[in-house]
């Protein structure tokens, strides 16, 4: 996905997660989807994860992530919800201005230097669709009012959670499997687990494999599950019930998946 559209899209959800708080009756409600946090929390967190990663675009290509001190002197989220806003867009438009000028290309530092994800701004942008996406979401879903993920953010999820969170060089510490996630629109993707790590793959689409290849990767999956992308990206993100989608195979890897910490 092209840099603008993932630009957009940040830009879009962010606007969308800000009117889903304003229209809260208050914001020490508690967020149901992360039980923990009351909205005012989710603002904050959202607020500082665009703070972050505006800082470690800028900051290019580095061996750890940005000091703390790299945000000293900014101001701090304010608890009064017009103020609380106005920071929040603030810290939307930091993370959109150091994304603009930097590309899609340069390198920086990332969490997933390990992974099938590249250590690029552009890496970056795409992970932060599916962050203000998901976070959109919980917001949506404590007023009341959630909406499905936008068809461009939900098709690019399912491929970036998989190539960002499950594939890479950590262990998979248990027996090999091989999981297939399929999206009502027609897309789909196989992630190999094994001692040597996770590799994700985009399966062909139905009715263009060429023939030639049709005799290939004969196994079947040990499990499936099958929804249209937005629901797989928020099962996947453990907002709903992995049981909501159509499962076949061994359900448990599903469990086994959710609970695993590639970086454990």
């Amino acid at each position: 996905m092209l840099l603008p559209v993932l630009l957009r899209l940040i830009d879009e959800r962010s606007i969308a997660f800000r009117a889903a708080i304003a229209s809260a009756p208050s914001l020490d409600v508690q967020v149901p989807t992360c039980p923990e946090w009351t909205l005012l929390d989710l603002v904050r967190h959202l607020g500082k994860v665009h703070r972050f990663w505006a800082a470690a675009v800028a900051a290019g290509p580095a061996d750890a992530a940005p000091a703390a001190t790299a945000a000293a002197g900014a101001p701090a989220a304010p608890r009064e919800r017009e103020a609380l806003l106005a920071w929040s867009a603030e810290s939307t438009e930091q993370l959109l201005s150091a994304l603009r000028e930097s590309g899609p290309d340069r390198g920086c530092w990332t969490w997933w230097g390990g992974s099938q994800s590249p250590q690029t701004s552009g890496a970056v942008a795409r992970h932060q669709v599916q962050e203000v996406s998901v976070h959109t979401y919980d917001a949506q879903n404590t007023v009341g009012a959630q909406q499905p993920l936008p068809d461009e953010a939900a098709l690019d999820g399912v491929d970036e959670f998989l190539s960002t969170c499950c594939a890479g060089t950590d262990a998979w510490p248990h027996e090999p499997a091989a999981v297939e996630y399929h999206a009502t629109e027609g897309r789909s993707w196989r992630l190999s687990l094994s001692a040597d790590g996770g590799r994700t793959t985009r399966l062909p689409t139905p009715g263009t494999m060429p023939a030639a290849a049709a005799g290939e990767d004969p196994d079947a999956a040990d499990a499936s599950a099958r929804g249209t992308a937005g629901e797989l990206v928020l099962a996947l993100y453990g907002r709903i019930p992995v049981d909501s989608l159509k499962l076949d195979g061994d359900r448990r890897l599903f469990d086994l998946l959710l609970a695993w910490d590639p970086d454990e």
